[in-house]
């Protein structure tokens, strides 16, 4: 199964549509905490179920796609660093939070995690 032709691989195809899978998903999750807080909880539900939707149909394909070559381990390894990777600039750039060294801290365990999962 491929999205982008056989000259592309497998890995780099996942973690292309993880990536973007994984924005829709950190916008779904923590976008209306920017813009909806003041409108009900269930308008934000809404919102968000509907941008999670977008999440989803990216996120599927990317799974199928990564795990003709991974196992399931490393396909949510692989998740969490993309995730992480999303988060961060996200959490500075668009919340306009400041830049914590517990996400140094985070990043280095969630790099032991990849070590651990994708070693023979």
């Amino acid at each position: 199964m491929s999205l982008f032709g056989q000259n592309i691989p497998v890995v780099w195809q996942t973690i292309a549509l993880l990536t973007l899978s994984n924005v829709f998903m950190t916008f779904a999750w923590y976008g209306h905490l920017k813009h909806l807080n003041e409108k009900p909880w269930i308008v934000a539900a809404l919102i968000s179920w509907g941008i999670a939707l977008f999440e989803y149909l990216i996120q599927v394909p990317a799974n199928r796609i990564g795990h003709t070559e991974m196992n399931l381990a490393q396909l949510k390894i692989l998740q969490e660093v993309i995730a992480l990777t999303v988060f961060v600039p996200f959490v500075i750039f668009y919340m306009d939070q400041p830049l914590k060294l517990d996400y140094l801290w985070a990043a280095l365990c969630i790099l032991g995690a990849v070590y651990f999962v994708f070693r023979n």
